[in-house]
């Protein structure tokens, strides 16, 4: 708001506007599905979507009426936007290399592809002391075993992350052997060879396990999106203005997903990361200094103002 406060308050006007966008859910953790805000602005939102429901049984269909929103209009889709000039977007980094490097900000250059798959192992249920290890059909035992299979296949790729970070088990018993194990499984990789890759050969180690411990699998694929990268005219104006700011100039790309991956789709995209504490996000512990903030701040102004210059016709421009 500050920057774009500058820019307002400048001299000249300009003939395209520039908004300020806020958008919701872009986690996608209550329904599994990422992006719904960025979606429904950008003209990409599946209205099948609006059928899914959260760990108690509401809908988004549901959520979003009681909200205040309208889903008819979802449902009906929305017109994707035309002569969006660019979209850029400031966020934390939400890990440790710009403290590694000592720098407050690095120009992202690429976002992440990511497939999340939601696995269930189905076994038998049955009593603690009563029933012999070689007669059992342990279900968490089989999630344990593809959760240490997905983190060895991810030590051995660069760049390729894998994480399991829900599991529930179901009765849920000290002394009742796990008739159920449902666990989510999260890949992502820069390169989307090696994410498609690594999945497939997870959902076949994963039968496997099933098959070697007498349980049933059930392997759901929900969101997933390919790597997306930079706009290079964007992000060269943005790593410009990084340095006309005084600050070194870095690229990082982003393990993270981010609205801007759905915008890319209808507009070019840029975008810069600030350094955070310790590298911690997702977590209470996450922080910046301020000094950083001003850091990001300074940029931006440099670059809405360069973008203006060099991508934004003043009205004296115009024909007519």
């Amino acid at each position: 708001l500050e920057a774009v406060g500058q820019v307002a308050n400048a001299e000249g006007r300009r003939a395209t506007a520039l908004e300020v966008a806020v958008f919701a859910d872009e986690e996608g953790l209550r329904f599994q599905t990422a992006y719904l805000g960025s979606s429904g602005y950008a003209g990409s939102f599946d209205p099948s979507h609006l059928d899914l429901v959260d760990d108690v049984g509401v809908s988004l269909r549901a959520a979003c009426t009681a909200a205040g929103g309208d889903p008819d209009q979802l449902q009906a889709g929305v017109p994707r936007p035309t002569g969006l000039v660019g979209y850029v977007e400031v966020h934390i980094e939400q890990g440790p290399a710009l403290e590694r490097l000592g720098a407050p900000l690095a120009v992202v250059s690429a976002i992440a592809g990511q497939s999340r798959i939601a696995v269930t192992f189905t076994g038998e249920a049955g009593h603690a002391g009563t029933v012999a290890m070689l007669s059992r059909h342990d279900a968490l035992l089989g999630a344990a075993e593809l959760a240490l299979a997905a983190e060895a296949l991810a030590l051995g790729l660069p760049d390729l992350v894998a994480t399991v970070g829900e599991l529930d088990i179901s009765p849920g018993a000290s002394n009742v052997i796990p008739g159920e194990a449902r666990l989510s499984l999260d890949v992502r990789s820069p390169a989307d060879r090696s994410r498609e890759t690594t999945v497939a050969t997870l959902h076949r180690r994963a039968r496997a396990i099933a098959g070697q411990r007498g349980l049933e699998l059930s392997w759901r694929v929900g969101h997933g999106n390919p790597a997306t990268s930079m706009d290079g005219t964007l992000s060269a104006q943005l790593a410009a203005a990084v340095a006309a700011a005084g600050f070194p100039v870095h690229h990082l790309p982003s393990g993270a997903g981010h609205d801007a991956v759905v915008l890319a789709a209808v507009c070019p995209v840029a975008m810069l990361f600030v350094r955070c504490t310790g590298g911690i996000s997702h977590n209470p512990a996450e922080a910046v200094v301020a000094e950083d903030v001003a850091a990001a701040l300074a940029v931006l102004d440099r670059f809405l103002a360069s973008a203006n210059r060099e991508v934004l016709p003043t009205v004296a421009d115009l024909p007519g």
